[in-house]
């Protein structure tokens, strides 16, 4: 028992523990433990902008080749794509086998609509794509980090990468100088991880302080469909993925046991991204490799939020007896493919993407988005999950695709072998 509480796991798992008996036995003063919570994220969300500019500037400029860079790039985001395409259909699946909205008859015109109002207002500006492709570019380079809007970061991050690689040489002390930076920024995300049990405890006491059971138990169907669908998700479409890649998915997960536990407490994959690099890194994983994959995957692959796009789009009609035509769905599933494209870092992004994505069908009422208020936060700490479980493994594969990876190291690594003993067995053979 010492021993488990010794490492960052243990006290994870003991503050995850804790912070649900004190959300039982103390609620009033369990829910005034949110601050722990909401300081953790802050505290990470502070370093993330920085952080990521800096990895793939490396990243980008200290590849050399800039046509593998393309070629990488362009892999990424057609990977992303199909496997977005499954998650969306998962959730479509889900949805028609299990029928979670069926039977509750809600007449959406009784439903207060008023809880939305600034979930539409943020919608509004997710409605073309025109406008999606120009909120890419920042109005100043100040502004792109001081929002943290890491898609803003990652085109201004991908200039400056290119420019240093065409520069050469004479760049070089650009790359040194970025290279430093990231290093101290590793450094700070080293100490701040040292306090996630406090932010673990923190979040999972005001949750179960202010929700308690009765708030999951009112929509509780969904919410189990939903993570049956991230389940699905998660151990057929990526576990299949990943052994073809040569690769077992249920070690993957041990791999990442602490990264799953901070997720599970705080619903924010953001909690654990320099952990997350650092680790697949451990595993083999060109460093350049890592810098494009994984800072891209958490803007454009967003597994766990397409699932519940499609699985809410498709509740809300079943609760309010809204039929949709197989045209609908259609648009849904095509519109889904790009609003979910930045949801990541936009305040409320579930509601607000979920906003713009049924504003454009008009047979579907926007007001029923109210249904999803009350679990939002369950759902988020599944979207969480599977959105990270979906990037790693994104990073694997692009990873074996463009042999990045050393194998006999990632093999090693997931069994829990001594790496030593593995460099001498190579050395002998």
């Amino acid at each position: 028992m010492l021993k488990l509480a010794n490492t960052l796991f243990g006290r994870v798992v003991l503050a995850l523990v804790l912070g649900m008996i004190l959300g039982v036995s103390a609620p009033a003063a369990a829910e005034g433990l949110k601050p722990l919570g909401d300081g953790f994220i802050k505290l990470i969300q502070m370093i993330i902008a920085p952080l990521v500019f800096c990895v793939v500037v490396s990243g980008i400029g200290g590849a050399g080749d800039l046509n593998k860079v393309g070629r990488v790039g362009v892999k990424t985001v057609l990977y992303f794509e199909i496997i977005t395409t499954f998650a969306l259909l998962i959730g479509v699946i889900s949805a028609y086998v299990l029928h979670p909205g069926s039977g509750m008859n809600i007449d959406a015109h009784s439903l207060d609509g008023s809880a939305m109002s600034v979930y539409a207002d943020r919608a509004r500006s997710l409605r073309s794509v025109p406008e999606f492709f120009l909120n890419l570019i920042p109005s100043t380079v100040v502004d792109a980090f001081a929002k943290g809007d890491i898609l803003q970061v990652l085109v201004f991050a991908i200039l400056i990468g290119t420019a240093l690689s065409l520069l050469g040489e004479q760049g070089r002390w650009g790359l040194t100088a970025v290279d430093s930076i990231a290093k101290i920024l590793f450094k700070v995300i080293g100490l701040i991880i040292n306090l996630a049990p406090v932010g673990v405890l923190g979040a999972i006491a005001f949750t179960t302080g202010k929700y308690g059971v009765a708030a999951l138990a009112r929509f509780g169907f969904f919410v189990a469909v939903f993570y049956l669908a991230c389940t699905a998700f998660v151990l057929l479409v990526l576990g299949s993925i990943l052994r073809l890649a040569g690769f077992n998915i249920l070690k993957f997960i041990r791999y990442f046991r602490e990264e799953l536990l901070i997720v599970l407490g705080t619903a924010s994959s953001d909690a654990v991204l320099p952990q997350v690099m650092r680790k697949l890194e451990g595993m083999g994983i060109k460093k350049s490799t890592v810098g494009l994959v994984i800072p891209t995957g958490y803007s454009f692959n967003l597994d766990g939020f397409s699932i519940y796009l499609s699985l809410a789009v498709i509740f809300i009609a079943q609760a309010t007896n809204t039929p949709l035509s197989i045209h609908d769905l259609a648009l849904v599933l095509l519109i889904s493919l790009i609003t979910s494209k930045g949801a990541h870092g936009i305040p409320g992004s579930a509601i607000v993407i979920l906003a713009a994505t049924l504003t454009a069908v008009p047979a579907l009422p926007v007001v029923g988005l109210v249904l999803m208020l009350p679990v939002d936060w369950f759902i988020g700490i599944g979207r969480a999950v599977t959105n990270l479980f979906g990037n790693c493994v994104a990073a694997v594969v692009i990873a074996a695709w463009e042999h990045d990876i050393d194998l006999e190291r990632a093999h090693a690594v997931l069994d829990r072998k001594d790496l030593t003993t593995v460099v001498l067995e190579g050395e002998l053979a």
